[in-house]
């Protein structure tokens, strides 16, 4: 009991002094308009909003929460506030699961966004919503232990925000938004397999226009793999580096 009590302190404590933060809430709003905007500036017709909702929802949640974490775990180390929260009577995996919640959560609210936008813009209709919230889950799941992964392995808020980008920006190109996987030059196939995000869309893509490249349910196999390979190696890596 003493430990969800702990669980949901740590949690509302970051939400309050980072995810309810005036910039933080006007940010989740702006960033989606932007890579709209961006959509939109690509094209040189009016795109189809359906059809551009996947990648919208993917980025925002992949920026969002991967940002958010590394950089608020790494200052937390940096001032020695996360020490203090070593003590709590709560077991190291469910004290980093109390950390990234607030994460994943402001991850899904940041893909909701461009959904409550596209209600009053397009039709949306015959979309398997149960699949797309599935999808966002998990990619804000993946996205989140990927800000964790990020975040134990530099000492600095500058190095993460760098190393972040380090990832992020190559799987933009080769998730499949821009350009279909199946379509990359044969050399970079196996790169957007290995990258997480490329599961996310698909799934994203499947069920909002019906344009998927894999079986769901091997999309959905992948990232809760991908999720636990993260989450683990983070902890494990907590364990060695910052604890003994």
């Amino acid at each position: 009991m003493k430990a969800w009590i702990a669980f949901w302190n740590i949690l509302l404590k970051d939400m309050k002094n980072y995810y309810l933060k005036p910039p933080n809430i006007s940010w989740g709003i702006i960033f989606p308009f932007a890579w709209t905007l961006m959509f939109f500036l690509k094209s040189n017709s009016a795109p189809n909003i359906r059809e551009i909702l996947p990648g919208v929802m993917a980025l925002s949640i992949l920026f969002g929460a991967t940002s958010m974490l590394a950089v608020t775990i790494t200052f937390e180390r940096k001032s020695r506030s996360f020490e203090r929260l070593l003590l709590s009577p709560i077991g190291l995996k469910l004290l980093m699961l109390a950390k990234t919640t607030g994460a994943i959560v402001f991850g899904i609210i940041n893909a909701l966004i461009p959904v409550f936008l596209a209600f009053f813009t397009t039709d949306l209709s015959g979309i398997n919503w149960f699949q797309t919230l599935g999808g966002v889950f998990l990619i804000a799941v993946t996205s989140t232990f990927l800000g964790l992964f990020i975040s134990v392995s530099v000492s600095e808020v500058f190095e993460a925000q760098t190393f972040s980008n380090f990832f992020r920006f190559p799987m933009i190109f080769l998730c499949g938004l821009f350009v279909p996987v199946n379509s990359l030059p044969v050399i970079l196939q196996p790169l957007s397999y290995l990258i997480p995000l490329t599961y996310g869309v698909d799934i994203l893509k499947s069920s909002i226009h019906g344009t998927g490249l894999f079986p769901t349910w091997i999309s959905f196999t992948v990232l809760i793999g991908f999720s636990l390979a993260l989450f683990l190696f983070s902890t494990g890596n907590i364990e060695k580096k910052w604890i003994y």
